[in-house]
């Protein structure tokens, strides 16, 4: 049988990117609390092309996958990103793993239990032999305008938010960690369950802690900076203003990584 996408190319064009996107796929992730979560990804998958072939071969991106059975972690992403490499000839590749993750949170007042959604990515990279990887963490919270509280006689606007933290590490940070260091940020958390004292607390604690994205930005810096596990990472807040019609955003990105570590 003619295997034309193994045929020369004569065009003399590296690609330097090519793979499958948007696959849907279940995997198992480590969970702090409960040892395993599991959950969907969109995944993508890629890696360069020498000039001198026509294709690749797609079947083997979904074969190297189907071999790691399904479980993610952050040791076995290096290990994904070297066979896509070797079962595909490559100099380099890339592997992104985007999921909802779940954590349990418990209502202020009354500790109603419910589950909070969180979206958490994986993206790793295999450059010859070096090896990359970034893990995002995007939490929802909410966040009050201190300038409004300040020139209002009743009230202030507050609007639900986004925190969205990147990082690299040099040893393990688990999901539940960032998720509750972006909330800490913020003027408050939110919850997918509560009950009226629970709504008061909210509202109340929201309006003592008022925060600008800026302030939301800033802090989460401080905590970050202060933890010796993460080296480098970027920091984006997203306001999705109550009293505007469009978003308020602030970020900011930090290397504290000696150079010949930098990718």
């Amino acid at each position: 049988m003619r295997d034309v996408q193994n045929e020369p190319d004569l065009r003399n064009i590296p690609l330097d990117r090519v793979g499958v996107s948007d696959l849907s796929y279940p995997i198992e992730v480590r969970d702090r609390d409960h040892k395993v979560q599991r959950t969907v990804a969109r995944i993508a998958m890629a890696v360069s092309l020498p000039r001198d072939y026509r294709g690749t071969h797609m079947s083997r991106f979904v074969e190297v996958l189907e071999s790691m059975g399904g479980q993610v972690t952050v040791h076995r992403m290096d290990s994904l990103v070297a066979l896509l490499q070797e079962r595909l000839a490559a100099q380099s590749a890339e592997v992104e793993f985007r999921f909802p993750y779940f954590i349990q949170r418990h209502a202020p007042q009354s500790g109603a239990a419910s589950l909070t959604r969180y979206d958490v990515v994986f993206r790793a990279s295999r450059q010859e032999d070096r090896f990359d990887l970034v893990t995002t963490v995007r939490a929802p919270v909410l966040t009050l305008c201190p300038c409004s509280r300040e020139i209002s006689e009743a009230g202030a606007h507050n609007q639900r938010a986004h925190v969205t933290l990147s990082v690299r590490m040099a040893s393990i940070v688990w999901i539940e960690e960032l998720a509750d260091l972006a909330e800490r940020c913020a003027s408050c958390p939110v919850y997918s369950l509560l009950k009226r004292e629970d709504e008061k607390h909210v509202t109340e604690q929201a309006y003592h802690n008022p925060r600008f994205v800026e302030d939301v930005a800033r802090e989460a810096a401080l905590a970050l900076d202060g933890d010796p596990r993460i080296p480098w990472y970027r920091v984006t807040v997203k306001s999705h203003e109550s009293i505007h019609n469009h978003d308020a955003f602030a970020s900011l990105e930090r290397d504290r990584r000696s150079p010949e570590v930098a990718p």
